[in-house]
């Protein structure tokens, strides 16, 4: 493996690291693991990012995570519960019906439940960001590729409605740029009736190209197949998720009220998922010219991910204390060592993974060869 030669990774091997981080991050209100976790997803961005418009798209996340915490913090201050020893501030109480008890509108507010929102709103923040990194490194054409046949159609929709935030960016600074080159002033609020229009008929266009594209290249279009494969499919991928919901809450079940039923059912569920996939594929004509390698570097990747995924369930499960914020009373956070190791393995994508090709550099030399023959 030559780590130095430019090529892009693969994109489930994106998906598969940032969601270890996110359900790293669903484990914890330790600021300090989930400074960490939001530390090393900048990192990897930052340093494997391309110059695609969905690579562009991470900052958009960023500022959703910080809206989400400010939105948590005033449902906190309007309606949340209010409890704590120390009162920052005190704020009328509105009055409600009997039927609406337990509803505190607005009312002291408390150190302790302020910081306890802060921490949430911060928790899901993260968990967004993590997400919104993968949509920023990986490829979401090549992600479609890369789902089975009998998802196929599935894919295209969710590779359509993640690459909307990537869009939305690229129309909004074209239409930066085009005001800039005429002479008039950035995106104030004052322009924002001036840009609001221009996005909104650059995201049509869009659509309708993309529609007529995906038309022309005969997205939708299934094999004729009989009633009997049909049933068959259906029943084993509808039983197969029947199967591995209630396997799933048969092993997370710590009570063993379902006894021993659980893990017999999930492999079942597995199974039968799998038959399905596989005869509902058989009726979408879908072929890969190029399928996308899978090395080592998508391997160390996933397994990063995994890693922190594991241990900070580890860590939960060994001492659950230091996973979360100390608040009553309020004492300085820890970082337990397991987890602060898991997180920091995160971080090995940014090193041992080949750097991401640019289209600039790719089209340097395309450039340079238009120029002497003109020249």
């Amino acid at each position: 493996m030559n780590a130095q030669l430019p090529r892009a990774l693969h994109p489930l091997a994106w998906w598969g690291w940032a969601i270890g981080l996110a359900v790293a991050a669903s484990m914890t209100t330790n600021p300090l693991l989930l400074a960490l976790i939001l530390g090393v997803v900048t990192l990897v961005v930052a340093a494997r990012r391309s110059d695609s418009p969905w690579a562009r798209a991470f900052r958009i996340y960023v500022g959703l995570g910080i809206v989400i915490v400010l939105f948590r913090v005033v449902l906190h201050v309007l309606v949340g519960f209010k409890w704590g020893d120390h009162k920052l501030f005190d704020l009328p109480t509105v009055g409600l019906p009997d039927w609406a008890a337990g509803i505190n509108v607005l009312g002291p507010v408390y150190l302790e439940g302020w910081l306890a929102a802060v921490l949430e709103g911060v928790k899901l923040a993260t968990l967004v960001i993590a997400i919104g990194g993968a949509n920023a490194l990986a490829n979401p054409k090549r992600l479609l590729r890369s789902m089975p046949n009998a998802l196929h159609e599935v894919g295209t929709a969710v590779v359509v409605s993640v690459s909307v935030a990537p869009q939305l960016a690229e129309s909004v600074q074209r239409v930066y740029r085009a005001r800039l080159l005429r002479g008039e002033s950035g995106l104030g609020l004052r322009a924002l009736s001036q840009v609001a229009l221009p996005v909104l008929q650059d995201t049509l266009d869009r659509s309708l190209m993309l529609a007529a594209a995906m038309e022309s290249r005969g997205y939708g279009s299934r094999r004729e197949a009989d009633g009997t494969r049909r049933l068959l499919t259906g029943t084993l991928t509808l039983g197969g998720l029947l199967a591995l919901a209630f396997g799933m809450y048969g092993v997370l079940d710590s009570e063993h009220t379902t006894g021993h039923w659980g893990v017999p059912l999930l492999v079942l569920g597995l199974l039968s998922s799998a038959g399905g996939l596989a005869l509902g594929g058989r009726e979408v004509r879908v072929t890969s010219y190029r399928s996308d390698p899978w090395r080592l570097p998508e391997t160390l990747t996933v397994l990063s991910g995994v890693v922190t995924a594991t241990a900070m369930g580890i860590s939960r499960n060994v001492d659950s204390h230091q996973l979360v914020m100390p608040l009553q009373p309020i004492a300085a956070p820890t970082l337990p060592l397991l987890a602060t190791v898991g997180i920091l393995i995160a971080a090995l994508p940014a090193f041992v993974t080949p750097p991401t090709p640019s289209s600039h550099r790719a089209a340097a030399p395309v450039r340079r060869e238009l120029e002497e023959v003109a020249g």
